[in-house]
């Protein structure tokens, strides 16, 4: 497995990214329904062409199984393919995170108990608590930090 932060972002890229990122949602945020995956789905392809840092986990076959994007020393986003849930990619990020970019913050989805969890066993603590995420929908944000 490989970790490599991407500089030059490729539709193809996006293209893969996006799917992995639908994939991991369904299989994580129960809370929302098809209509808001969609909603949420339109910017996800801006977002990952415009983030500062995007590091992408690669398998020794090529597959992406993981990507994560960071802005400002802070984690905006880091997604898992499903079927390597639980196998400490997400461990590792997270420490690739800390050791090159510093961060020092993270947001996610409150009802996202699996995540949250996950955030606070690696030493993050909730500091922050927002009812409404970035784009205004019913879906309280827990900021945290190490």
């Amino acid at each position: 497995m490989k970790i490599v932060e991407i500089k030059n972002r490729s539709d193809i890229l996006i293209t893969k990214l996006f799917n992995l990122w639908q994939e991991s949602v369904r299989d994580s945020h129960h809370f929302l329904d098809e209509t808001a995956i969609k909603t949420i789905g339109e910017i996800i392809p801006t977002a990952l062409e415009n983030i500062e840092h995007l590091i992408v986990v690669y398998d020794n076959f090529n597959t992406i199984q993981a990507f994560m994007g960071i802005e400002s020393h802070k984690i905006e986003m880091l997604f898992v393919a499903s079927n390597m849930q639980g196998k400490g990619i997400g461990k590792r990020l997270i420490k690739y995170a800390i050791n090159t970019h510093d961060i020092t913050e993270i947001t996610v989805n409150e009802q996202n108990i699996k995540a949250y969890e996950f955030y606070k066993h690696i030493g993050f603590k909730a500091f922050k608590r927002d009812e409404k995420d970035d784009m205004g929908n019913p879906y309280p944000i827990v900021h945290m930090q190490l």
